[in-house]
């Protein structure tokens, strides 16, 4: 009996994407998720966990995969999470994000950019021209792409990781995953 190969990541990390930790980590996990979920609020404390127990030998990354259906504000979160980061605070903003997931109304999100200390009108106008939506969407298709269909979702070394996102659950993952080449 074979076992059918895991979904692999698609496309794989690039420049493009938000990655903390250095490229030659031994270990890359990526997460899909969105910020109006609960789900995700919760992983990301646990994502901060590894990251402070793994060090160097850890590379994150986040990519958006907004479920506007059951979540209206997160398509309009992840676009300001991008808006934070064309002025290099995109992993403050989805902290704040995340944080505050129960208040992200338009008005809460230039709240949000004001804590951070953002060009505020650069900020607003980008939200109102939807500047970062192509972006947004371009993760939302490689989640598609990568088998994707809830958030949060994983991934350690371009490999999907179908447990689930407790600290025990990522970090057996990962010791079954190995290191990356």
């Amino acid at each position: 009996m074979s076992t059918a190969p895991k979904p692999a990541l698609k496309p794989p990390l690039s420049e493009r994407d938000h990655i903390k930790g250095p490229a030659e980590a031994q270990i890359e996990l990526v997460e899909y998720g969105d910020f109006e979920c609960p789900h995700c609020g919760r992983a990301a404390l646990v994502v901060n966990q590894l990251t402070e127990e793994m060090g160097d030998r850890l590379r994150f990354a986040f990519r958006h995969f907004p479920l506007s259906k059951m979540h209206p504000h997160a398509r309009l979160a992840a676009q300001a999470a991008e808006a934070a980061g064309a002025q290099g605070k995109f992993w403050e903003m989805h902290d704040l994000l995340f944080a505050n997931a129960s208040a992200l109304e338009p008005q809460n999100l230039v709240e949000y950019a004001t804590l951070l200390e953002l060009d505020i009108a650069r900020f607003e106008s980008e939200l109102a021209a939807e500047t970062y939506t192509g972006r947004v969407q371009e993760d939302v298709a490689s989640g598609v792409r990568s088998g994707v269909n809830g958030t949060p979702t994983f991934f350690v070394n371009g490999k999907r990781h179908n447990g689930g996102y407790t600290i025990e659950s990522l970090q057996e993952g990962i010791a079954m995953a190995g290191t990356r080449e």
